[in-house]
C-alpha cells in the first residue's frame, strides 16, 4: 500500500530542481537590486569628491582643513547616514571657503552691511543740480564775447547759435503768424538740445549728415565742448570744414560723441540770437527736466545799428544811400522793422522784470555797457544768478581778454579792451540816424536806460554819459 503512494523517483527529482531554481532567482534578484543600489552610491559619492577635489589649495591650506572627507578607496560609503554627515561636513567647509573668497552667507552679509552702514561717515553733498542757460540776444549786442564766459568753464557744454540752421532751412516771413510758428519752432529744438539730443538739429544742417557725421556745424570752433577729446576725432585728409576748431585739427562732428559728451558735462548753455519773444519760453520754465536760467543781453540800439551797418553792410544799403544823398526821410518799412525790433526786445524785457510765477528766479536782465565796463564783476553775477561756481579758468580768460591792446580782428572778435570799446559808435554816427534811432526806440531806451542825444555835441562829448546806472534791480 505504501508502495503504491510513494511518487516515482523522476517527479521527486523534478520538484527538488524547481526548489533549487527558486531559490537561486530570488538571490540573483537580491544581487541585482544591491548592485544597482550600490552602483546609485558610487555615483553620488564621486559627484561628491569631484565638487571637493575643485577647493582652491590655497583656500584649504588657509583653513587648515582636508578638503577630502574620509572615503573608502573606491570612494564608496557604507551606508546612507555617512553620506548625509559627508554632506554636513562638506557644507560646512565650503562655508569656510566662501569666508576666504569674501562671500558670506546672505544673513550675515546684511547685517555686516548694515554695521558698515552705521560705521561710515556720512556721504559728501551732492553736486548742484543741472543748470540750463539761455543767453538770449539780438545781432551786434555782444553776445559773442559774453557768450565766452560760460564757453570758458571747463565743466559747461556750451553751444554757439545752434538755431542758426534751423534760420536757413525753414523760411518764416516776418511778422503775424508766421513770426509765431518760427518761435515755436526755435523753441522745440531748444528743448531738445538742453536735453542734449543734438540729432534734433540733423534734419536742418544742409547737407545731410551721413552716419551722424558733418562738417558743416556752424560756428563749431567757437565751442570749446566740440573741439575737446573725444568729441575732436582724428583728421581726415582732404575734407574741408569751413568752421573748423581753432586750436586743433579734428575731422567732422560726429554728433553722437557731442551728445554724450553734452550729457556727461555738469551744465548745459547757449547763446541764441533768434529767440525774440520771451513768453514763448514758458514750457521751458516749466519743464521739469529742465533747471532754466534766461540771461537777455541788450545793448544800446544806436550801438546795435552802427554795428550792423558795418557788419552787414548789404543789408543797409538803403540806410547808406539816405545819409550820403542827404534826403529828409528815410524809407518807412526800415523804419518800421527797426522799431519792431526795438519793440520785440523791450516787451520781452518787460515781461522777465514783472517777475511772473513761471519765471520767477529764471530771468536776468544785461546790458552790454554795464559787462565792458566790469566785466569780471558782470561775470560773477552772471554766475551766482545761474547757480553755478565761477572757475579760475574764466576769470582768467575774462582778465586777458577784457584788456587787449586794441580790438580783435573780425566781427565775432571776442577779444576787446572793453572798457573803451562799448562807447565808440558814438563818433562815428552821423547825429541824423541816432536821431532816427531814438524816435523808433525811445520806449525800449527808456526801460534801458539808454540817455538820448540832444544834439552832436553831446553825442560825441566824452564827458556826457548816455548811460543811466542802473543797480541789482536788474536780477529778478
Amino acid at each position: 500500500m505504501e508502495k503504491g503512494l510513494a511518487l516515482p523517483q523522476e517527479c521527486r527529482d523534478f520538484l527538488h530542481s524547481l526548489r533549487m531554481r527558486s531559490k537561486y532567482a530570488l538571490f540573483l534578484a537580491f544581487v541585482v537590486v544591491v548592485f544597482v543600489f550600490i552602483e546609485k552610491e558610487n555615483k553620488l559619492i564621486s559627484r561628491v569628491s569631484d565638487k571637493l577635489k575643485q577647493i582652491p589649495q590655497s583656500l584649504v591650506d588657509a583653513n587648515s582643513t582636508d578638503p577630502a572627507l574620509d572615503l573608502a578607496e573606491n570612494a564608496s560609503l557604507l551606508s546612507l547616514s555617512e553620506l548625509d554627515s559627508a554632506f554636513t561636513q562638506l557644507q560646512s567647509r565650503l562655508r569656510n571657503v566662501s569666508l576666504q573668497l569674501g562671500v558670506e552667507p546672505e544673513e550675515e552679509a546684511e547685517r555686516e552691511e548694515e554695521q558698515e552702514k552705521e560705521e561710515q561717515p556720512p556721504p559728501p553733498a551732492k553736486a548742484g543740480p543741472r543748470r540750463h542757460v539761455l543767453l538770449m540776444a539780438t545781432t551786434r549786442t555782444g553776445s559773442s564775447f559774453v557768450g565766452e564766459f560760460f564757453n570758458q568753464q571747463g565743466n559747461i557744454f556750451y553751444l554757439f547759435e545752434p538755431l542758426w540752421h534751423i534760420e536757413r532751412t525753414v523760411s518764416f516771413e516776418p511778422g503775424g503768424s508766421n513770426a509765431a510758428a518760427s518761435a515755436l519752432v526755435y523753441r522745440d529744438v531748444l528743448r531738445q538740445l538742453f536735453l542734449c539730443d543734438l540729432y534734433v538739429l540733423e534734419p536742418f544742417i544742409s547737407p545731410l549728415p551721413e552716419a551722424h557725421l558733418t562738417q558743416f556745424m556752424f560756428r563749431r570752433g567757437s565751442s570749446r565742448s566740440l573741439c575737446e577729446d573725444p568729441v575732436c576725432t582724428p583728421f581726415v585728409k582732404k575734407v574741408f570744414e569751413k568752421y573748423h576748431c581753432k586750436n586743433r585739427r579734428c575731422g567732422p562732428l560726429n554728433v553722437t560723441l557731442a551728445a554724450e559728451a553734452c550729457r556727461r558735462k555738469e551744465h548745459m548753455a547757449l547763446k541764441a540770437v533768434r529767440i525774440r519773444q520771451l513768453e514763448f519760453l514758458q514750457p521751458l520754465a516749466e519743464d521739469p527736466r529742465l533747471d532754466l536760467r534766461v540771461i537777455q543781453l541788450v545793448r544800446d540800439p544806436r550801438a546795435v545799428l552802427a554795428s550792423r551797418m558795418v557788419a552787414f553792410a548789404g543789408k543797409y544799403e538803403t540806410w547808406k544811400k539816405w545819409l550820403a544823398e542827404g534826403q529828409d526821410q528815410l524809407r518807412e518799412e526800415e523804419v518800421q522793422r527797426l522799431r519792431g525790433n526795438c519793440e520785440s526786445i523791450r516787451l520781452s524785457a518787460e515781461l522777465g522784470l514783472q517777475q511772473p510765477a513761471w519765471l520767477r528766479g529764471r530771468y536776468m536782465l544785461v546790458r552790454y555797457e554795464d559787462v565792458a565796463r566790469r566785466p569780471l564783476q558782470k561775470a560773477r553775477e552772471m554766475y551766482r544768478f545761474a547757480g553755478i561756481p565761477l572757475t579760475p579758468q574764466v576769470e582768467d580768460w575774462i582778465q586777458k581778454n577784457t584788456q587787449a591792446a586794441r580790438d580783435g580782428s573780425g566781427i565775432y572778435s571776442t577779444q576787446k579792451n572793453s572798457s573803451e570799446q562799448f562807447e565808440k559808435w558814438r563818433f562815428s554816427m552821423p547825429f541824423k540816424l541816432a536821431q532816427v534811432v531814438q524816435a523808433a526806440c525811445g520806449p525800449a531806451m527808456h526801460l534801458f536806460g539808454y540817455k538820448l542825444a540832444r544834439d552832436a555835441a553831446s553825442l560825441t562829448n566824452r564827458s556826457v554819459s548816455l548811460l543811466e546806472e542802473r543797480g541789482t534791480f536788474w536780477v529778478t
